[in-house]
């Protein structure tokens, strides 16, 4: 996770790499550090502290900032707690340095080179830092390249050697770093994001090649030492984003962008009323030949594929398995030549999801990405990428960037049925006017949020709260308990609302919440029937249901009226319900919204 930057150039570095570094906490945010190198004096300063950028800003806030070159980074804690000794950079000898990722094999290193005395801190990092000045000599490649293989597990290390003022070297595996070049020096980062309104290309430094950062070049080089071609790609979102605006919290303003995102993720997409995947370069044969489908993912990015699941065994009546990518490999799954895996990640760098579509591909089978981020791994390590386009997203808890997976799965999912032959023109022109209104209809429920603020408050004081629905509607509130628990702490739990009388409504007590989610036209008698129970047993429900369906007499809480899709789009409406009704309930329990604690946004450590 963690996120890491860092500036060669003309510019003083201290502000930089602060502000950098601010746009890559929700990565990690309990502590942070930088190392600035002064190429007249040849100075290194260290200065770094648990807690969040902005108490790494008032430590720096009386140095003398005269520093051009440095690398900084915001720590999400692996090994060893939260402390300023844990924190990054770490130095040893000649060495200052910082990672992302994960070192299994820390302590072999740390017995085999007797580095236990030298060690002030309980990570990996400064094992690694260790290591690197022992084989240091004046020579950083011939070091950099003894250490890494010595290095088991995934890394993104960048160095910066106490003799050599002028140049920030960096080496990779798996954990990603990107570089650009800017008006007044180059930098690098580990993730786009970082490099804000500097640059407008970047490129994403090659697994295992040494890139040095000068203050007017940026170089790539082979472990011998040979140079090698660089490849740039443009920035094609707006990285420097405003800030929050005028909004408290950007999880607020990425709610709100949330129509916008879905047209944007729609064009190009839908041309002259049919769906047109040649944008993205997936062929038709692909979708048309594969007998299977398997979606990897994690966490939110997996919920957007239960909701895909749910779609295609309806539309399709295809087989379709949604597998946890951190369990995938372990579980034999069944995969072979005419399966089409579906790798689902906003990052397009979590590390199970990757190691799963690289096992599935060595099975034979044909891979789609669904991603947000050019020149990802997952990118690159599949057959084809479909991009949302949902632009930067900063807040920890994933809102845009989920409704634009569904929004481009369901696209791939109206393609396949039209190849296939299930769709005839009919159907597809109702499949695409439908997909054609979900910016309008989500804004709608937007333009609702006042009455779901109200709705949120009588979550306020929950220590337990539970989500009902049945079929679409239960895979809609599996994302919608993740978001509650995650931003407000409450214990929060989505059931099938069938199951309720085999176990879980032991659990109803009076006063317990209960949202329920009432769209799917063919189940709303059996799952209002299924609210009518917990209420009597005095449970106090909230209902978001479809604006279309009768709730006959019945009295709830609160009711919030979703606007009229067709049964399988009603996901869209119902998130952003739900999305606000989470951010509500946390902004309103006074917590950090968008850094909820223990949490990080991009997880590259399995």
């Amino acid at each position: 996770m963690c996120g890491i930057v860092g500036y060669n150039g003309a510019r003083p570095v201290t502000d930089f790499l602060l502000d950098a570094l601010e746009l890559l906490e929700y990565r990690g945010y309990d502590s942070a550090g930088l190392a600035t190198i002064n190429a007249e004096t040849g100075r290194t300063k260290l200065r770094k502290c648990a807690g969040r950028v902005a108490d790494l800003r008032k430590v720096c806030e009386n140095d003398k900032k005269q520093a051009t070159c440095g690398i900084g980074h915001t720590r999400w804690a692996t090994h060893g707690g939260v402390s300023d000794e844990n924190a990054h950079p770490h130095r040893q000898g000649n060495v200052l340095l910082v990672h992302n990722g994960i070192v299994e094999n820390y302590e072999e290193l740390r017995d085999h080179f007797m580095l236990s005395k030298d060690l002030k801190s309980e990570t990996d990092t400064e094992v690694v830092a260790g290591v690197l000045n022992r084989y240091y000599d004046g020579d950083p490649h011939k070091a950099i390249a003894q250490t890494v293989k010595h290095l088991k597990g995934t890394f993104a290390l960048v160095i910066i050697f106490d003799d050599i003022p002028d140049v920030i070297y960096a080496i990779r595996n798996v954990s990603p770093i990107v570089a650009a070049r800017t008006e007044d020096g180059t930098m690098l980062a580990s993730d786009v994001a970082a490099l804000g309104s500097h640059a407008t290309e970047y490129m994403v430094v090659p697994e295992y090649q040494i890139v040095e950062l000068h203050k007017d070049d940026i170089k790539v080089f082979d472990l011998k030492g040979k140079e090698q071609k660089t490849e740039f790609l443009e920035i094609d979102w707006d990285t420097s984003r405003d800030g929050k605006g005028k909004y408290p919290f950007y999880m607020e303003k990425e709610i709100m962008e949330q129509p916008e995102a879905l047209q944007a993720t729609l064009d190009h997409r839908i041309v002259d009323g049919h769906i047109d995947l040649s944008f993205d370069g997936v062929p038709d044969d692909v979708l048309q030949n594969c007998e299977r489908i398997c979606v990897v993912a994690c966490g939110t990015a997996m919920h957007a594929g239960l909701i895909a699941k749910a779609i295609v065994q309806s539309k399709l009546q295809m087989l379709m398995d949604v597998e946890y990518a951190s369990e995938f490999m372990y579980s034999n799954p069944v995969i072979d030549e005419k399966t089409l895996v579906l790798a689902i990640s906003q990052s397009g760098e979590t590390i199970d999801t990757l190691e799963a579509l690289k096992y599935a591909r060595k099975k034979g089978a044909k891979s789609v990405a669904v991603i947000n981020v050019k020149g990802s791994s997952i990118a690159r390590e599949s057959d084809y990428v479909m991009y949302t386009v949902a632009g930067p997203e900063i807040a920890v808890a994933s809102t845009k960037a989920y409704t634009t997976q569904v929004e481009t799965l369901m696209l791939l999912i109206g393609r396949m049925a039209k190849v296939r032959g299930i769709f005839n023109d009919a159907a597809e022109k109702e499949y695409v006017d439908n997909m054609l209104q979900i910016p309008a209809k989500l804004k709608e429920v937007l333009n609702k949020k006042h009455d779901i603020h109200k709705i949120a408050r009588k979550l306020l004081e929950a220590k337990d709260a539970f989500m009902l629905g049945r079929g679409l509607d239960y895979s809609i509130l599996l994302e919608g308990a993740l978001k509650l628990k995650e931003i407000s702490y409450i214990h929060t739990e989505a059931y099938a609302s069938g199951e309720l009388k085999h176990g879980t409504i032991a659990l109803i007590t009076e006063d317990t919440p209960v949202v329920a989610v009432v769209t799917q036209e063919k189940l709303k008698d059996k799952e209002l029937s299924n609210i009518r129970e917990v209420q009597s047993r005095g449970a106090s429900v909230v209902l978001f249901v479809r604006e279309s369906i009768s709730m006959a007499d019945a009295e709830y809480a609160d009711v919030l009226l979703l606007p009229d899709m067709a049964d399988e789009f009603m996901v869209f409406p119902a998130a952003a319900a739900l999305q606000l009704l989470a951010y509500y309930v946390s902004m309103d329990r006074g917590l950090d919204v968008d850094k909820p604690r223990n949490l990080a946004k991009v997880v590259t450590v399995e």
